[in-house]
């Protein structure tokens, strides 16, 4: 089993910025990616940013030049700074994860969420 523990989020107003934080525990043998989704209101959850083991990123079109994802590999954890923060990107912000056990099995976890909210 891969805990998950996500910290960072709450209230920012507009122009502001936010650091969200996703640490990993448990029966890790490596981790293939780790990225962030979000799921607004009355919409589906949407890919915000992810880096797969060899340091490749990917981001969501709406969140390029604003958003950066990195990693701490020594402590599994990853993070997500959030500058120039929109009130469109309110959302609740789900950690993922895909963990291989030691047996050689992958898995995809997920967070248990953390609520960002940009507002004036």
């Amino acid at each position: 089993q891969v805990q998950l523990v996500e910290s960072g989020g709450g209230l920012v107003q507009p122009g502001g910025s936010l650091r969200l934080s996703c640490a990993a525990s448990g029966s890790i043998f490596s981790i293939n990616f780790m990225g962030w989704y979000r799921q607004a209101p009355g919409k589906q959850r949407e890919l915000v940013a992810v880096m797969i083991s060899g340091g490749n990123t990917n981001y969501a079109d709406s969140v390029k030049g604003r958003f950066t994802i990195s990693r701490d590999n020594a402590k599994n954890t990853v993070y997500l700074q959030m500058n120039s923060l929109k009130p469109e990107d309110t959302a609740v912000y789900y950690c993922t994860v895909e963990a291989v056990s030691r047996v050689g099995v992958p898995y995809n976890y997920w967070g248990q969420g953390t609520q960002v909210t940009v507002s004036s």
